[in-house]
């Protein structure tokens, strides 16, 4: 299933959740497939999810939880409509990263890993993007974006809240 990247998740329903679990269950390694496709379908990993993945793959429920707050992709809670990625690599840094990232923070009223109180964009940080040669980078909904300033974030944001309407 291909990484569902604006948004729209499915309210999370137990059904749902089994029927991904048995499609992956058998498989070698089947925890990361379920977690991403989990993720992919509700935005987040639901706690009642964990429990029901634990039991399926014989694992305890802190292995799963573990799992899920070790990879910094997993949320425990659905993001925003849009979520937004500020690159804060060293090349990024160099190319004033860091006043972006003030800028996102303040801009938006979250720090990183928050969503704003309209439920419209989740705040995130990740330290490379890949796009040095166009630093400073940010990944908005799935779209890499280069040579983004203060400027350019709030143009970005606003496109982006437009399109989910």
């Amino acid at each position: 299933m291909a990484p569902n990247t604006k948004g729209f998740y499915l309210p999370w329903s137990q059904e749902r959740t089994v029927a991904i679990v048995e499609r992956h269950r058998a498989k070698r390694g089947a925890l990361m497939p379920i977690l991403h496709e989990l993720q992919d379908v509700f935005g987040h990993i639901d706690a009642r999810a964990v429990d029901l993945v634990a039991e399926a793959l014989n694992l305890s429920k802190a292995e799963v939880y573990g799992v899920v707050t070790f990879y910094k992709d997993f949320r425990s809670e659905v993001p925003g409509t849009s979520v937004i990625h500020v690159c804060r690599g060293e090349a990024c840094q160099s190319m004033g990263a860091e006043r972006l990232a003030r800028h996102a923070r303040e801009h938006l009223a979250v720090d990183f890993g928050g969503t704003t109180s309209d439920g419209a964009v989740t705040l995130e940080q990740v330290f490379c993007l890949g796009n040095c040669a166009l630093s400073p980078a940010v990944l908005v909904d799935g779209r890499l974006k280069g040579r983004v300033d203060e400027a350019g974030f709030d143009e970005l944001v606003a496109a982006s809240r437009a399109e989910a309407r």
